[in-house]
Formats: C-alpha cells, structure tokens, sequence
C-alpha cells in the first residue's frame, strides 16, 4: 500500500513532463497508476470477503512511537477500487476532455493523480495522525483542482471557499484525533476503538471528529461549498465530488460507526445533519438550470441520505450504507461526465437552451438514462439495491427510525424529481426551443462514463456477490437477529411499496415543477453561501478595524506592545512562584564581573547614542564583552565564533548606513523616554530572571554531559562544538544554512531591482570582469583614482593568508577551536577588506565568481554528503570515521563530515560575497546612476 501512494507521488512528479512530451494522451500513462491500485485491490478480494485485512507497518520516528501504520478491511477496500476504478477512468476521460494545448493540463494531471495518492493513502491508513496528513492533504489538493483556471474569480472564489470551510473542519477533527489518541495510549484506530474513554470526554471528542466529516462531505451547515466548486472542470467534479473528497468524510463515518455509534451526540448528529441536507439539497436541486450545478446540489442532498443511513448505526443500516457509497459513485460519476460531454458537443449546459439532444445523441441518451435510473432508485440498478436496503432497514426499526424513514422517502421524491428534470432538460424535444446542434460524441470519451453506468447494472444484478463482499463490515455491528442481504429481487415487500410511492411521487412533484409559477415559489428563505460570505465580510471588517487600530506604521509602538507582553506573561510568572535557586553565585571569577559591566556599558551607551554610527559601534562593543564571557568560561570556539559574527556585522552596518542619515531622527518627549526605558529596563530585568532561573532550575542530566565522548568516538572529533554542529546536530546545522541561503536570496531580491540586475551578483559592471582576464598583480581598476593605493597594496598582501588562515580553520576545526562557520566568516572578512580597499572593481577581482554559484554548490555540497550516507547504506548526515596510511603523510584519520563543514564554508563565503556585492557593490552602483542623472540635469 505505501509503496502504491509513492508510486502516486512519483508520477505527480513526472507528469508535467509527460504532457510536455504527448499532450493530452499522457494522461492514459497516467491513469495506469490509479488502474493498477485497481488491479491490486482487486486481487485481494479474496481477504477482504473472509473478513481478513491486509496490514503494513513501517517504522517512522521510534523514539516518538510515530509510525505509518496502513490497514484494508472490507470498508477499505471499497474506496480503494473506487479511488482507483473510478480515478482511471475520469483520466481516461480527460484525455478526450481537455485540449493537447491547455496550458494547465501538466499542472492537472499532476495534481490529480497527487490527489488520487493521498485518498489512497486517506482510506487505508491505521493511524489517525497519518489519516489527518492524508486528509489535509486531499485538501490542498483539491483547492489546486477548483481552482484549475486562476485567471477566472469564480475558480479562485470556489477553492478558496473549499479550502477554508474543509481546513476549519480537518482541524476540529485533529483535535478530537488528539483526544481519543492520548487517552488509548495509540493512534492506530484498531486500538483506539478498544480503549474509548466515556462520559462528556468521549461525546467531546466524537462531536470534534464529526465536524471534520460534515464539513468534509458537505454536510450542512457546511454544505454550501460544493455546489460553489462547479466551478472547476467537468472531470474534477466527477472525481472529487462523487467518489473521491466529499466521500472522505463519509469514510470516517462509516470508519468509527461500529464503535461509537451508540454515544449520545453521534446518532442525532448524523440524522439530524443528513436529513436537513438531504431536503435543502433536493429541494435546491429542482430549481437549477445548470445541469451541472443540478447534479451538485443533488449531491449534496446525496451525501445527506448516506450521512443519515450510516448513522442510524444498526448492521442491516451500515450495510445498505456501503451499498449506497458504491452505488452513489458510480451512478454520479457518470453523470458528471456525461454532462461533460453534453457541454463539448452543444457548447452549453443550460438545460433551457437544449433540446433534441436525445434524438441526435442516443448513446449518450442511453449511457445518462442508465446513470440517471440508478440514481432514483429504479431496478436492475445498483441504487435501487442499495435503497431497497436501507428503507427494509428502517422499516423494521423503532418509532426513531420510522420517522427517519419517513424523512428518506421524502428525499427519495426530491431525487426522482430531480433526475426527471436532468433527463427532461439534457434530452428531450422543448416546444419553442430550437433544436440543438450536437458535435458528434467519441466513443472515446463517452467510454468511461458508459463503463460506470454499466457497473451499476452489474452491481444491481450480481447484488448477492456484492453482499458477499461488504457483509463483513456491517457484521462489526453487533445484531441479534439474521442480518439482511442484498438482493435485487425480495418479493413484494412494504419497502418495494414504499419505493414505488417515491417514484410516483417524484414524477408528480416534477410535473407540478414544470410549471414556472410553482419553481419561482420554491425559493429557500436562505442560502449558505451568502450566510457564508456574510461571515467573510465581517472578518475582513474586523481585521481592517483591528489592523487599524493596532498596526499604526510605528516600529517603535509596535516592539513596545511585544515587550510589554513579553514583560506581563513570563514576569508575573516569575513573580507568582518560580522555583528560584536557593544559592545565588555572582560569578566564578571578578573578570567574568568586568566584562559583564563592559556590556552594560556599552549597551547604555548605545542607547543614548546621537550617531547611528556611534550606536553600531557600541552594539559591536557589548558582543565583543559576550565573546571576553566565552573566553572566561572556557568556549574559545564559541568566542572566536562571536568575534568574527560581531565583526562582519559591524561591516554589514557600515555598508547600510552609509546611506542614512549620520544621527538618529528627533529624540522622543521626555515622558515617552521615560516609558521607554522603564520598559526596556524591565525586559532586561524578566530575561535575566528567566535565564537564572531556567539555569537554576534544570533537574535531568544534560545530554551534553555525554557529548565529550560522543565526539571521540562517534564524530572522530575533539572539538565538541564543530563534532555537534556538523555531526551530532547535523539536522539543526541543515535548516540554519538552508536560512542561510534563503536570506542572501532576500537580500540580492531587494536590493538589485530588476530580474535582470541579479546578472550583477557575478559580474563586474561596467565590463570589470575582463579587466581581471588578464594576469596583472595590484591591478587597482577603475577606482584606483578614489582609493588609498597603501591600502589596497597591503590589502592585497594580506588577503591571500588569510585565505589560507580560513582553510585551516576550516580542516582543523574537528580537532580545534575553527569550523567550517568560523572559516567561512574569515574568509567573507577577507572579501570585505577587498571591497573596503578598493570597491566593487576589487571585490569583483577577488572573486569573480557568482555569488549565486557559491551559495548552491555549498548547499549541494552538505546535502550530497547527506544523501552519499544514504546511499551507502547509512543514515542520512552519518559520518564515517576513516583511518588509512598514505607515503610521506603517514596516518590520516578523516571524517566524512568534513564534506558537510565544506558546504557551510561556501554557504557562508556566498552569503558574505552576496551581501557585498547587494549592500555594497550594487548601492554604489545606484548611487553613481543617481550622482550621473544629477549631473547631466545641471549640465542642461
């Protein structure tokens, strides 16, 4: 099965480039996939109907208990051939549906089959944390398939609607996932339903999950963003919404119903919920012109009448339910998809433009009329098998389930209804409508709804085979009495009876719906989407109203409000009762004392500074007294890490303020400087209490205390700082340079202002770069006129030995103070004095080279050492201690970890080089353009 939703993934993957390659005919390679999920589905029936599930289980995070536990019984198998069956035959579809030039049709096919993956991986997973992965996942998915055109604000309107209302649910649902999971000890659902808690915890916890599902499957008050998603294309609403997404939460349902269907909020939930959808669907449904939008809100009404049988929660209920799930994605499927061949051969759906249709469309005609009867519950027809259940079900039932069967039949009006009126306004001849002109239709793509509308046939016809296959998941209720079978033929019984009444009734409402006067009455006193966009409004009103009164432009009111929050929430914790050390030790020599007064010193004064300057220096002067508190506790790597960090900082701040002004604007009112640092004062006084006491407090073993010996012996280092960096805590290492490179990138994107500006980050403008092509040594270039000669010349001697000084940083810093961090900054130090001393033409002399270029080979670098691990048969990130005897050199002892220490060198080189080239080299450059145009203005 996990080996079925990688598949899933990897075509996804390459599926734009398919379509690039074949056109709209890849999508049948694609649909292999979802037809081989068939396929392996299919092979298991054989387990499924003896009651035994299949079960995969792969270990993710042990030391968390994480794990992707997968399990198919009967109820999974079902979605399994219908996520597989169902999903093949829609791409098959699409390939006749959409044009070869379509230019979204690689994102689609990538994007559908991703979706198909994670229902995939939705229906069989064990695990209830992994199900909720799955789940959102089917969400993001779907809100790229509504939204296939992004130029059209209804597509946009649609998915983002839909990805709200499910997202809003999903998370509900995941707190209540929580619930059950922390109280059983697991998330596999196979031991949740062993160990349920009880009381208002359990009813807590079901009414969460059950607002993931209804939101989910459009269940009301939710139900209004289905019909709003017709606006995607034809093939995306024959999938999604009737056999793939809106049946997930119908999955859950039938999913956690054996086990929870007797708690109190479960039954009336669904029942009341289904039933209030199943008439506002139906009823809604009668008044669309829109074959589309028809079949949505029939629907809609659809999945209230499974949310209502699946509820009532009895055997013979559960079972006519899987019926209904399978019978309902066949029937409605097919009817999306002839719908979209109704638009390709006519150019419309309105159902008051066409007529004719039948007559120069019969195949069509027959393939609908076949969808269409099953969905009204009319023999041989898998829906009237699967109705014919659930009405024999509820018959038999209590005074509750009676008038839920009263409910049913009344919905079961509104479908006949609703399905006359889609075969009457597809088909037939309309007195004073002109006829229709119809395309010929393909067998090509009228084949895979043909072959859906068949499969209700079967499914009607071989309902005792059927009934031998879902048996065993409605035997998880427990009965007392013989349990129903499907059958399509029971003799004449009050639920045949009761099913006739229905179809009659339906064909008298659509006779009495013909009438224009009567539909124009029908009107519901209110409409979700407008509730819904009622709703939006007032949030958007509220965040501008807030946003208004809190975000007034002012960096200083804004770091106030944070403080002072910063100051009330861990202050008066630590007022109210903090475990303050019983011992307090002021400090462990009088120089830790003078270098801690150098800090507050210089901060003090940093804050009282006029000159931004002056201020930067002072800032430069406290991190130079942290980096003397590192040397006195015995860190020099940390130290030298701080030195250089405060160092290269203070450079990046030149560079900056060189265009500000040199003092800072007007100093606030006296009061408000007061404030100000009364709050400042306080800040300082909360951090330096939350470091105490969180030093003081610690009661565990650090897991550093083991660190020394690890580095020995598991990182082949003595210098535990580097060992950890590279090694131990190679992850953290990963993400901290990924950051790396993602700031240069924002840096480069703001400074250079044009696409074609970033050319510069390699290159010397003005054609700098072939004054370097050739060998000449203290070459000064174009700036040597505005430039100390001296300096550059000492500069210049200097620069190679401290290039070299990085390198050996760089390969000693396993074993001593260095690393590839502290290396990379020397080196970036270097490339600085290059620019100070003679500009961009000097910087671009030292290094021309892109640095672009820098920064990805560094981070090709430490990932590739990454995957080379893994590849070797390691774990990703491992180091490899290597001990070999080389002539000349004698023993050496590498680490592999040593190619990752590279890549944080270049990473950190490439970030330096790049803010040199932003901050420094292309403001000069703007600066001269501006000088330029000034100039030649005056001269005018």
């Amino acid at each position: 099965m996990l080996v079925l939703v990688a598949v899933h993934a990897l075509t996804a993957v390459i599926a734009p480039a398919l379509v690039r390659l074949w056109g709209r005919h890849a999508l049948y390679v694609v649909a292999l996939v979802p037809g081989a999920t068939l396929a392996w589905a299919l092979t298991h029936t054989g387990g499924v109907r003896s009651g035994e599930p299949v079960v995969e289980t792969v270990t993710w995070v042990p030391q968390l208990g994480l794990e992707l536990a997968l399990r198919m019984g009967t109820l999974s198998w079902l979605m399994v051939v219908l996520v597989g069956g169902v999903g093949a035959l829609v791409l098959a579809y699409s390939a006749r549906y959409f044009r070869s030039d379509d230019p979204g049709l690689g994102r689609f096919a990538a994007v559908f089959v991703a979706f198909a993956g994670a229902m995939l991986g939705l229906v069989v997973s064990d695990d209830l944390l992994l199900l909720y992965v799955f789940w959102e996942l089917t969400t993001v998915f779907s809100y790229l398939l509504i939204g296939y055109d992004p130029a059209k604000r209804a597509s946009r309107r649609a998915a983002m609607q839909a990805l709200l209302v499910t997202t809003l649910g999903g998370l509900a649902m995941l707190a209540g996932f929580i619930m059950l999971g922390q109280h059983a000890g697991s998330y596999r659902w196979s031991s949740v339903a062993e160990n349920l808690p009880s009381g208002g915890y359990l009813a807590t916890a079901l009414v969460l999950v059950l607002l993931g599902a209804l939101s989910k499957s459009a269940i009301f008050p939710f139900s209004f963003w289905l019909p709003g998603a017709m606006a995607a294309p034809t093939p995306v609403s024959a999938y999604l919404h009737a056999a793939a997404m809106v049946k997930a939460g119908v999955f859950l349902v039938a999913l956690m119903g054996p086990a929870v269907a007797e708690v109190a909020p479960w039954r009336p939930v669904l029942l009341v919920g289904g039933l209030i959808t199943m008439f506002l669907g139906g009823w809604s449904a009668l008044r669309q012109v829109d074959l589309k939008l028809l079949l949505a809100y029939g629907t809609v009404s659809q999945l209230g009448l499974l949310m209502v049988i699946l509820g009532a929660g009895t055997r013979d209920t559960a079972l006519a339910g899987v019926a209904m799930v399978l019978a309902h994605a066949l029937f409605k499927a097919a009817l999306f998809l002839t719908v979209g061949v109704i638009d390709h051969a006519t150019g419309t759906r309105d159902l008051r433009e066409l007529s004719g249709v039948g007559r120069r469309a019969p195949a069509l005609a027959v393939v609908a009329g076949l969808a269409a009867a099953s969905m009204a519950g009319l023999p041989p027809m898998a829906g009237f098998v699967a109705k014919e259940a659930a009405v024999e079900a509820l018959l038999h039932g209590g005074t509750a389930d009676l008038v839920v069967l009263a409910g049913v039949i009344f919905g079961s009006v509104l479908t006949v209804a609703y399905t006359l009126r889609y075969l009457w306004g597809a088909f037939a001849d309309k007195p004073g409508v002109a006829v229709t002109t119809v395309r010929p239709v393909s067998w090509a793509i009228l084949t895979p709804a043909a072959v859906l509308a068949l499969a209700g046939v079967a499914v009607g016809v071989l309902a005792p085979a059927v009934d031998r296959l879902l048996a065993p998941y409605a035997d998880l209720y427990q009965s007392a009495e013989p349990g129903y079978h499907l059958a399509l033929w029971h003799g004449l019984t009050p639920a045949l009876g009761l099913s006739v009444l229905a179809v009659a009734g339906g064909a008298g409402l659509f006779a009495l719906m013909r009438r224009e006067r009567v539909r124009a009455t029908m009107r519901l006193p209110f409409d979700g989407a407008v509730a819904y966009k009622k709703c939006i409004n007032a949030i958007d009103r509220l965040a501008v109203e807030l946003t208004g009164r809190t975000q007034r432009g002012s960096l200083p009111f804004y770091l106030g409000v944070i403080l002072v929050v910063m100051v009330v929430l861990p202050g008066g914790a630590l007022l109210a009762g903090s475990p303050w050390p019983q011992r307090f030790h002021l400090w462990d020599t009088p120089l830790q004392g003078v270098a801690a007064a150098m800090v507050v010193i210089a901060a003090v004064m940093a804050a009282r500074a006029l000159r931004r300057l002056t201020a930067m220096i002072l800032v430069g002067v406290a991190g130079y007294g942290i980096a003397l508190m590192f040397i006195l506790h015995g860190a020099p790597d940390l130290a030298l890490t701080q030195f250089l960090v405060e160092t290269v900082t203070i450079v990046m701040f030149v560079l900056v303020l060189r265009r500000l002004p040199a003092k800072f604007s007007e100093r606030p009112i006296r009061s408000s400087r007061r404030g100000r640092v009364a709050i400042g004062v306080a800040v300082g006084a909360v951090t330096a209490g939350m470091a105490y006491v969180a030093a003081g407090a610690r009661q565990a073993i650090p897991i550093s205390v083991d660190f020394p010996n690890e580095a020995v012996s598991y990182g082949g280092g003595k210098n535990v700082v580097n060992v950890t960096l590279v090694d131990i805590r190679a992850w953290d290492t990963m993400g901290e340079i990924a950051v790396l490179v993602v700031a240069a990138t924002g840096v480069a994107s703001l400074i250079f202002r044009h696409a074609r500006d970033l050319d510069r980050r390699g290159d010397i403008p003005g054609g700098g770069r072939t004054e370097y092509n050739r060998p000449r040594w203290l070459t000064t270039g174009a700036t040597a006129r505005s430039q100390s000669v001296i300096l550059q010349v000492i500069t210049r001697l200097l620069f190679h030995a401290i290039v070299l000084f990085s390198i050996y940083l760089l390969f000693s810093g396993h074993n001593a103070p260095g690393g590839g961090f502290a290396a990379g900054l020397v080196a970036g130090l270097a490339l600085a004095v290059r620019y100070l001393a003679g500009g961009r033409t000097e910087l671009n002399g030292a290094a021309p080279v892109d640095a672009g270029v820098v920064l990805g080979a560094g981070l090709f670098v430490a990932v590739g050492t990454g995957v080379a691990a893994m590849l070797l048969g390691g774990e990703f990130l491992q180091s490899a201690l290597l001990d070999f005897h080389l002539p000349v050199l004698g023993h050496i002892h590498f680490v592999t970890s040593a190619f990752f220490d590279v890549g944080v060198y270049l990473i950190v080189v490439g970030l330096v080089l790049d803010i040199l080239r932003s901050l420094g080299a292309e403001m000069d450059r703007q600066h001269e353009t501006e000088d330029d145009e000034v100039r030649e203005k005056e001269l005018v």
